[in-house]
This record gives structure tokens, C-alpha cells and sequence, in this order.
């Protein structure tokens, strides 16, 4: 369906997007996850054929967005971060006039239209002026002519930034409508959004494709491990030994807890092994209290924070990069 090879977008010394390789099967719903600045919105605006590659190729529907721009347009929907709506109009004006720009033959307007107004929710708003309607209904707005013609891929950058938490919920639901009977792609730096409606995620980082697979097993891609945290009252040398008689410890850790003779451990252990109740017979055997035993897996988003810091300075620039996607 979307073949993106190789691509790369330099604005100067920056190098937004920085050899880029994925692709994009039929019928689900993807997910475009990054922090501010992760070159995000440059590699959609590529792919919609709204800018030109430094390098590299995307072909949609088989056709070079380059080389047969009209052909590979007419397989998306877009709808970018700020829809382009026109506040003088009313939303049954710009719909048609949306129509017209996208060559559909204007006997199929009336039914069309009427249909994706009922698909969107704003049947009941059609003779309103866009001017005088909430963020929420523009959003609904600019995504039913992303809809209009019923191209294939429909591709979505940010379409809920800047949404309350209800009109947040009314926007997941369409979207999920929409995979139904489309490839959907959206962008966005908010975990929560992604998670709640993505069949595959695929995280970038430094204009670079950091992981791509499904929220589950990302969750595991990191180490494929989870970690046991005790806090166990015994000797250090008995201690230590406890940790090497189980199959599954990867590696641990030990601090002087501050529970009087007591040490703190960390252990990551195989995802397959559960220790907890072998742990707990071995310290039992040998006398040593357990004073606290406490299992985590690694969430989507200690994925997200850790594919996404920075190399060099190991910080995370999803708290702190500001300026454009």
C-alpha cells in the first residue's frame, strides 16, 4: 500500500528525516509515534507529496509519489495538523467545493457528501459558517474531506491535538469507524492516543524508524524482560548466593536498603520465568525475610521514553524539544 525507501530531508545542516525505511500493509490503523521534533509531520508531508525528499522514494498504490504525483494522490485522504477550512463558508459549501478540487464527477457529490457529513457527525452543522464552530466540529470537518472520494489510505497528523477530553473520545471512535474500510495513518507525541486505536506502531526518533510492531510486543521489545524489585533482611554473601540457584535472572543489582539489615534488589529476569515463588522458598529456606516483593513490566511508554532520549546527552526530548515535528 505506502513504501517509504531510504528517505531523507535535510533543511540546511539539519537532517529532519534521516534514511527512513517502512511500509504500510491494507486495513489497519497505524500509528506514527515521536516527540516534538522527531520529523514526524516533514516525513507525512512527503508521503501526501506536499514536499520534496533529499532522497529516498515513496510510492503509494504502487505509483512514485515524484513521478506520478496525480496518480498517487488520488489514493489519499489528508488531513494535516491544521485542517485548511475556509471560515467564510458554510461546511455543505466547502465540502463541495473540496469535491470539486478533488475532480470528483459532480453527479456523486450529493450522495457522497450527505454520506460522509453522516459518517463525521455534522449533518446536523451543514449550513452553519465554519467560523462560528468548535476545534472539535472543524477537526470532523477537515476529516470529512480527507474521506471525500473514498481514497484508499487516509493519513491523519495530529487530529487531536488541541481536542478537550470528549471531543478527544468522539475523534477516536471515527477513526476506528474509518479503519474499517481504510488504511489509516496517524501521527501523534501523546502515547494515550496512539495506544487506544493503532493496530501497529512505529516509533521515530531523530528522523530515524527507532521500532515498528504492535503496542503488544513492543512492550517486550526493549530486553523481553521484567523486573522483580525486594528488599530481603539477611546477609549480603547469603544473599547473593540466593540469586544464583534460579533459572530465568538476567542480571540483578544490590543496595543497602534503608530497613535495618536489609538489602535492595533488583532483579530483571526472562520474561517466561515467574521467581517470585521460588525466590520466596529459597529466602525461606535459608532465613532470610522478605520485607518487600514487588513484579513490573516494561509499559509502552518506558518503551517509548527509551527508544526516544537522546544519544548523546541521554535525555528524553519528549520532555523537552520544542518547535516543529
Amino acid at each position: 500500500m505506502i513504501e517509504v525507501s531510504n528517505l531523507v530531508k535535510c533543511y540546511g545542516n539539519h537532517t529532519a528525516v534521516d534514511h527512513l525505511t517502512f511500509s504500510v500493509s491494507e486495513g489497519q490503523i497505524y500509528g506514527f509515534l515521536g516527540p516534538n521534533g522527531a520529523g514526524k509531520s516533514t516525513t507525512m508531508n512527503i508521503m501526501t507529496g506536499y514536499l520534496a525528499p533529499t532522497s529516498g522514494e515513496v510510492r503509494i498504490g504502487g505509483h512514485n509519489i515524484l513521478e506520478e504525483p496525480e496518480k498517487a494522490r488520488k489514493c489519499i485522504g489528508y488531513l494535516p495538523e491544521v485542517p485548511p477550512l475556509y471560515p467564510d463558508m458554510t461546511v455543505l459549501e466547502y465540502l463541495r467545493f473540496a469535491a470539486g478540487l478533488k475532480q470528483i464527477p459532480k453527479k456523486e457529490w450529493t450522495a457522497m457528501i450527505c454520506e460522509i457529513m453522516e459518517l463525521t457527525g455534522i449533518t446536523d452543522i451543514q449550513n452553519r459558517l465554519i467560523r462560528n464552530l468548535s476545534k472539535g466540529y472543524r477537526q470532523r470537518i477537515g476529516l470529512a474531506q480527507a474521506v471525500l472520494g473514498y481514497p484508499p489510505i487516509i493519513i491523519l497528523d495530529e487530529p487531536m491535538a488541541g481536542l478537550d477530553p470528549r471531543q478527544i473520545i468522539e475523534i477516536r471512535d471515527l477513526i476506528r469507524s474509518l479503519g474499517k474500510k481504510h488504511t489509516v495513518i496517524l501521527s501523534s507525541h501523546i502515547l494515550s492516543e496512539i495506544s487506544a486505536v493503532c493496530d501497529h506502531i512505529m516509533i521515530i526518533s531523530h528522523g530515524k524508524l527507532a521500532a515498528s510492531d504492535t503496542p503488544e510486543n513492543l512492550s517486550r521489545l526493549m530486553q523481553g524482560s521484567c523486573t522483580l524489585e525486594l528488599t530481603v533482611r539477611t546477609e549480603k554473601n547469603s544473599l547473593e548466593h540466593i540469586l544464583t540457584l534460579p533459572d530465568g535472572v538476567l542480571a540483578y543489582e544490590l543496595s543497602p536498603s534503608p530497613e535495618a539489615g536489609a538489602w535492595d534488589v533488583s532483579i530483571r529476569m526472562d520474561e517466561v520465568y515467574d521467581l517470585r515463588e521460588t525466590l520466596f522458598y529459597l529466602c525461606a529456606e535459608r532465613h532470610a525475610v522478605i520485607l518487600k516483593m514487588q513484579l513490573s513490566r516494561m509499559s509502552l511508554e518506558d518503551v517509548f521514553l527509551e527508544l526516544t532520549q537522546d544519544p548523546d546527552t541521554g535525555k528524553n526530548p519528549a520532555k523537552s524539544t520544542k518547535g516543529g515535528n
